[in-house]
């Protein structure tokens, strides 16, 4: 998976991920090749790794100020990303990584998921990641919407929640 300029891919993973957690490692695997990553190394502590990482994305996604939210995702690059380097290890083309060579699937999950949320919310808009508005959900959504208004993870609960108020009022 190649970060693109607005981070809409591995942001879009990591949504995934936090909605509806893998099962076991061998899903892992599946779910980030089903979202177009190259998995170069996995081992055994990868599926706990990925969790953890996921919970400390989920902080980013939960910060109720921006500054907070930025604070939070410094941390996590901090720990995770290193300097930039081109490369073409794959023969598909040069890009960017932000990681060594070589990284376990939980280092390319981490620097994937935090430089693309770092780009998505840079280039988009601090408050384009957040929890469903609807009452009875708490799923996580990554606003790629056209005009950064969404506030509900699904049209399902969009339509729900004017059901909802419609026949309250």
């Amino acid at each position: 998976m190649h970060i693109n300029p607005y981070g809409e891919g591995p942001v879009l993973l990591a949504e995934d991920l936090a909605n509806d957690p893998p099962v076991d490692l061998r899903d892992l695997v599946r779910r980030c090749a089903a979202h177009d990553m190259l998995v170069e190394s996995v081992g055994p502590e990868d599926y706990a790794g990925c969790r953890e990482l996921i919970a400390a994305w989920l902080t980013v996604v939960d910060a109720d100020e921006v500054a907070v939210r930025v604070e939070r995702l410094n941390a996590l690059l901090a720990a995770h990303a290193s300097h930039p380097r081109v490369t073409d290890h794959a023969g598909t083309g040069w890009h960017l990584h932000y990681r060594e060579s070589g990284a376990t699937l939980t280092g390319q999950l981490a620097v994937l998921i935090l430089t693309g949320t770092a780009l998505h919310l840079t280039t988009r808009g601090m408050n384009r990641l957040g929890r469903c508005a609807s009452a009875d959900c708490d799923r996580v959504f990554a606003d790629v919407s056209r005009n950064g208004r969404q506030r509900y993870c699904s049209p399902r609960c969009g339509s729900r929640e004017a059901v909802r108020r419609h026949r309250a009022g």
